[in-house]
């Protein structure tokens, strides 16, 4: 399915606001490295670049970029296609939910911290895009509902 993707312009600016809310400073050299080579991608090539992952190979609904923050480098800025399938969302995937380690083991208490941290970190995230009009997930279900409502009314 063909879906709108956002312009390269419109990944920057997800991509700034991500930086400057998981980062106190200048990310790590990995992630300039990835910004660099994401740079350097004509426009009409821009999602082509190495360093997104993709979800299918044929026709991705799915693009990550490994950002990283302060204290976990494997968050991701994605870009999913809209659930309506015609445009985009941006999303902070704090990327650690696939692993724990097992309840009442030493790693336990300190891998919790480490998800509450991530997750406060993708929230100020989304909510800095909100706050910018870079579309999200949750601002798309807010106008569906709002649409369904009005629809009804």
């Amino acid at each position: 399915m063909n879906w709108e993707k956002p312009s390269p312009s419109a990944v920057w600016q997800a991509i700034d606001i991500y930086l400057s809310n998981a980062y106190s400073g200048p990310p790590p050299s990995a992630v300039r490295s990835r910004l660099a080579t994401l740079r350097s991608a004509p426009p009409a090539e821009f999602f082509d670049a190495a360093v997104f992952e993709r979800d299918s190979a044929p026709s991705p609904a799915r693009y990550a970029l490994r950002l990283g923050n302060r204290s976990y480098p494997h968050m991701k800025l994605i870009v999913d296609r809209a659930p309506d399938g015609r445009g985009y969302l941006f999303r902070a995937d704090t990327h650690d939910g696939h692993i724990q380690p097992p309840p009442g083991s030493r790693e336990s208490r300190a891998f919790g911290e480490l998800m509450q941290a991530n997750r406060s970190i993708a929230e100020a995230i989304e909510s800095a895009w909100e706050q910018k009009r870079v579309p999200t997930f949750k601002q798309f279900l807010r106008d569906d509902l709002a649409r369904r409502k009005a629809l009804q009314g």
